[in-house]
Formats: C-alpha cells, structure tokens, sequence
C-alpha cells in the first residue's frame, strides 16, 4: 500500500515538472509575430485579452498567459489602447508592453478660429468617432453653461480607444493654463479674463496674419475707449448663426442690422460671449495691443488689412479695397 502511494506521489510530482517546464517553455518561447495593430478594450479581463492575443496568434496559449500574469501580479496593470505588435516576442516581454501602456499615439490639429461646434465635427472626422460621443464629453465638462471660446486649438497627441472627455479636457486645461499665465501678469480677476477671451475670439476671426494680430487688438481697445460700437462682421456673423442656426457667409446689410447680442453694429461693447475658440497669441495680443491709435480697418486685397486712425483715412482705404475688389470681379 505504501508503495502504490510513494508511486502515486511520483507521477504526480513528476507530471508536476513536466507541466511546469512545459509553462516555463511557453512562457518563456519566443514568437514570430506578423506586423498588426491590436486593440485592447476598456475593463477587459486578463483572460479576455489572453484570448484576444491567442485570436492574432501573438501567444500561442490563452489560459498560460492568463496564469503567468496573474502569478507575475501583472494582470490588473494591464492597459486598454491600440498596440503595434511584431517581430519576436515572448510572455514576459509582452507583457512588459502591455503594462507599460506603449500604445500607438496619434494627433490631431485643431486650428484657430473654429466655433465648439466646428471643432467637435473635425475631432469626431479626424477620430472617427461618433459626433454624439464629444456632445456629451462637452456637456460633462462645461455642463449647461457657456461653451465658446473654452477650447485651446493647438495639435493634441491620443491614442486608441477614444477617450473624448479626456481630450476635451485637455484642450480646456491648455486654454486655462494661458489664462492663467496672462492673469498672473496682468493682475486680473475672473472678469477680466472674460473679457480678454471675447476680445481674442474677435481677434481671431478678424485676421489671419499674426503680425496683425496686436494692430486689430489696438482697434478693438481704442473703440471700446471712445465708447464706439465695434461693428465688426464675424460677431454679426455669428449671433446669425446662434439665434438662425448655420450662416452660409455672405454677409448683407439687412444683416448688419438684425439685432442680436453679439452683433456690434446694434450693440455697443464686447459680445456676451466668444464667437469662436481662439489661440493662445490670439490671447496674448488681445491682452497685449500694439500702442497704435488705429480705430479702422478694411481688407487691402494681398490678404491684409489697411488700418486707420481717422475716418477720412479709413475711407481712402475703402475705396481702394474697391477699387481692387471691382477688378478682381472682372478676371
């Protein structure tokens, strides 16, 4: 009897090595992976990305990998995104990746000048990702309240799975983080910083070059002083399109005179709002005017502006934007 258990005990222990050394030998095996992209899911198990990886054939068991990363107190650290697996690899080396969290990174660049809603149309195209996922990340960042003008356009760097929220909440702490600096220089209240942020979105939208920046900012100031309306077009623009819905840009005069709050041709200051999201030199020049008496401004044909101090300055240049602008309409 003693010896059928000595026998028994035996075989167990030594199908015990022999499924050890063959875990060991799995683990530690090396694979030739085919170059691919594989994606792991948000709150996935460690055994549902075992299997994951025994489906691409990156691991060649399932419940091994599963065990080893259970054993190695790995399983818990392993992160969702999209990964680049190729070339030879074995157990603990992937799961060296996988821990790490060495996903694939992509950008995105979300230019100057774009109102919430055009921004959150590019983010959902360049993502691929439903509009009404970044609807939603916008309501829980900002809630029921106003969201113009709250999102730093700039090139952000993500990864896979989409994380809207986050990266929303990225480009409204970039925003904050300007803002911040210029109150600390300027010395402002939350007011203040507001009003900097109104005054930068019309910046924005006025111009296109970034040396003109600081001479629309002196414009925009030495209007506000003299407690002149501003009666500039993109605000007119943009109170149609918040009180209309879309505006298909070619402003009429009937325009200029529907009354909105952000029109400042009916109003005198600033919009209540932003009218579009501005970026952070749209912001310094807002806070940081050019110490010129320009009151004026019209397009000058080379993508320009003519500025002037006086009226009858400013209408010489009006009339030669016309001039240009009839000849144009003749080629």
């Amino acid at each position: 009897m003693k010896k059928k258990i000595l026998w028994l005990i035996l075989i167990i222990f030594g199908f015990a090595c022999v499924l050890a050394a063959y875990i060991t030998y799995q683990i530690q095996a090396e694979i030739v992976v085919t170059p691919q992209n594989i994606e792991i899911p948000n709150g996935a198990s460690s055994k549902r990305i075992a299997h994951l990886l025994e489906d691409k054939q990156i691991i060649t068991s399932a419940p091994i990998f599963a065990l080893y990363s259970r054993l190695s107190d790995q399983a818990s650290k392993l992160k969702p995104g999209l990964y680049h697996i190729e070339g030879e690899l074995n157990m603990p080396t992937l799961l060296d990746i996988l821990t790490q969290g060495k996903v694939l990174q992509f950008k995105v660049t979300i230019p100057e000048g774009l109102r919430s809603d055009e921004m959150l149309r590019l983010l959902a195209d360049k993502t691929q990702t439903p509009l009404q996922d970044w609807k939603n990340a916008l309501k829980a960042i900002v809630g029921d309240g106003e969201y113009e003008g709250l999102f730093l356009p700039e090139t952000y760097v993500y990864s896979k799975p989409i994380q809207s929220q986050q990266i929303l909440q990225q480009m409204y702490d970039a925003r904050a983080k300007v803002e911040a600096e210029l109150a600390q220089e300027k010395g402002w209240g939350n007011e203040d910083i507001k009003r900097n942020r109104i005054m930068a979105s019309i910046v924005e939208k006025e111009t296109a070059l970034p040396k003109e920046r600081v001479w629309v900012s002196a414009a925009i100031h030495n209007r506000l002083k003299k407690h002149m309306a501003l009666q500039m077009d993109p605000t007119v623009i943009y109170g149609l399109y918040r009180t209309q819905g879309d505006f298909n840009g070619n402003i009429r005069r009937k325009d200029l005179r529907t009354n909105t709050p952000w029109n400042t041709y009916t109003n005198k200051g600033l919009p209540p709002t932003p009218i579009c999201n501005p970026g952070a030199e749209s912001l310094r020049a807002a806070a940081y005017p050019a110490n010129v008496d320009y009151l004026y401004f019209v397009a000058d044909g080379t993508g320009g502006h003519a500025f002037a101090a006086t009226l009858a300055e400013h209408n010489a240049n009006v009339r030669q934007w016309i001039r240009i602008e009839r000849k144009l309409n003749r080629h």
